[in-house]
């Protein structure tokens, strides 16, 4: 599956908290985060960064883990409709979910299909 990107890059910042659907923590808004520091999954809620303008409404999990320039980016997948999108890591994410997810994701390209 292809990633989409956005025609443009338009991006609305939205600074609002919000409970994250998984594990229920309660997270602070900044107006750049749109995923839980806490156990990593986002929501499919934007077609453009922050404009909270697609109804899909999906959770998103991480399907790749790199590093782009020095900053650790994930890309997401959407658990109902497919959607990729990349974002990048924050500081606040919880090194241990980071550190997990790595785990599991490496361990799901060794195994053999």
């Amino acid at each position: 599956m292809q990633i989409k990107e956005p025609k443009t890059k338009v991006f609305t910042k939205n600074k609002e908290d919000f409970v994250c659907e998984n594990c229920g923590f309660a997270v602070a808004g900044d107006g750049y985060r749109n995923h839980c520091p806490h156990c990593l999954i986002s929501k499919h809620v934007d077609v453009n960064p922050g404009d909270r303008a697609e109804s899909c409404g999906g959770l998103m999990h991480i399907s790749d883990i790199a590093m782009d320039h020095g900053t650790l980016v994930f890309t997401y997948q959407c658990e109902k409709c497919g959607h990729l999108k990349k974002n990048k890591a924050h500081t606040e994410d919880s090194i241990d979910a980071i550190t997990a997810k790595m785990k599991e994701l490496g361990d799901k390209k060794q195994k053999p299909v």
